[in-house]
């Protein structure tokens, strides 16, 4: 058992082959004998095989469609592959990253017909790449180290020059780093937690960052915009990967996935449904939980902080079920859905190790009134058929054509999901 809550320490980290596991080991032993007492027999949900009708075994909401709009390379067994996070460029192309490909692909769809002509590598020599922007008509891509700047030489991929931006951030436990442009011209960057519960020695872990765009901090502490010595926008957030702006309000939400191995009881047996995930309304200079409390300011039994701690943190705007693993979050403003989704977000849910019945592996709808997030509810499901799953959703992004477009990092496939009017 112990051997397996190593192997899978981290809900979202597809890059374990490539790290050296008795390095994991050392650094994660301490912490998992402490929660030996929290431990259950828990697994992710089995790999079974993709389908050949992908529209036919997904249940999507009434009116809406699917079809498979490119293949990439599957996951190797419970691997994590491609692809990852994704973005539409200036020139309409849909770039996805391939975190353990070390690459960033280009799909065009040069006749409009929902699929794409081919995979295009567009840029190669990166580390660990789990998305990109399109920042000033140049593309950025988050390292697991920082940010680079692609240079494409001549007009023509793949792009092999890489101009750092932003570098020697911390690496291991929840390596992967997000980064989003915000309606402000700053860089949001998400910084994962080394651990599934500690204090952590780095100020920079378990929260948000945010930059200038030539890379300089402009977080908090003290709430200012550029020129901040701190590049610390929000603090106590154990994997916060997928971030996105409320139209209108200009609002920053951002998904964050619970630790694992948590109970209600001093001591007690590990809880499925502990702790909910969460939906944050990001502040600058907040912090929101974690590793003390969770939910509504509900203080840990099993690693409580200084007595009242909780009770000066950030509640989520609204939770998801537990070890759900939300990811990627986009609001619906610009897609071609019926007006009543157009104020809500979707969020793509990875999926469950931590439970004894596996959940999530789908994409569910927030929705949204007077501005605020009041329910949430499944979109599309279908890809965990009872204690198997053959797809695992990453990130969610409205393509210029209005259509959604959703990547898979376990099927190796990128859907495009469209609404039928009749």
């Amino acid at each position: 058992m112990l051997k397996q809550m190593i192997t899978h320490h981290n809900k979202d980290n597809p890059l374990s082959h490539r790290a050296s596991r008795l390095a994991k080991q050392s650094r994660l032993m301490p912490a998992l004998l402490a929660s030996a007492s929290l431990m259950a027999c828990t697994t992710v949900a089995a790999v079974s095989p993709v389908p050949n009708d992908i529209a036919s075994s997904l249940k999507l909401a009434p009116g809406f469609s699917i079809s498979t709009f490119a293949k990439l390379n599957p996951g190797k067994g419970e691997a994590f592959r491609e692809p990852r996070f994704m973005a539409f460029g200036p020139d309409g192309n849909l770039y996805v990253a391939s975190s353990s490909d070390d690459k960033i692909y280009m799909l065009p769809d040069s006749n409009h017909d929902g699929v794409a002509d081919e995979i295009v590598t567009a840029v190669t020599g990166l580390n660990a790449p789990n998305s990109l922007i399109f920042a000033d008509g140049k593309m950025l891509v988050s390292n697991q180290d920082g940010v680079v700047r692609v240079v494409q030489e001549s007009g023509k991929w793949p792009a092999k020059k890489l101009e750092p931006i932003i570098k020697g951030l911390p690496t291991g436990g929840h390596t992967l780093k997000t980064v989003r442009l915000g309606p402000d011209k700053h860089l949001y960057l998400n910084v994962g937690s080394s651990c599934n519960v500690c204090v952590e020695k780095d100020p920079l872990r378990a929260t948000i960052l945010r930059y200038t765009l030539d890379g300089e901090p402009a977080g908090s502490p003290d709430g200012s915009v550029s020129g901040s010595k701190s590049a610390v926008w929000a603090s106590g957030l154990r994997n916060s990967q997928g971030m996105a702006w409320q139209p209108g309000s200009h609002d920053l939400y951002a998904t964050n996935n619970g630790a694992d191995m948590r109970s209600g009881t001093k001591d007690g047996a590990a809880n499925d449904e502990l702790p909910p995930e969460h939906i944050n309304h990001i502040e600058p200079d907040k912090h929101y939980g974690w590793p003390h409390c969770w939910g509504k300011q509900f203080t840990d039994p099993n690693f409580p902080g200084k007595p009242g701690f909780c009770a000066t943190t950030q509640p989520p705007a609204i939770t998801i079920r537990a070890h759900t693993t939300p990811l990627g979050i986009t609001f619906l403003d610009q897609a071609k859905f019926p007006s009543e989704y157009k104020q809500d977000a979707i969020v793509a849910l990875h999926g469950s190790w931590n439970r004894t019945e596996p959940d999530g592996y789908k994409l569910v709808r927030v929705k949204f009134k007077a501005g605020k997030p009041v329910a949430v509810e499944d979109f599309v499901s279908g890809w965990l058929q009872g204690k198997s799953a053959w797809g695992r959703p990453v990130d969610v992004v409205v393509g210029p054509d209005g259509a959604l477009y959703v990547s898979d990092d376990r099927a190796g496939l990128i859907y495009r999901i469209h609404y039928n009017k009749n």
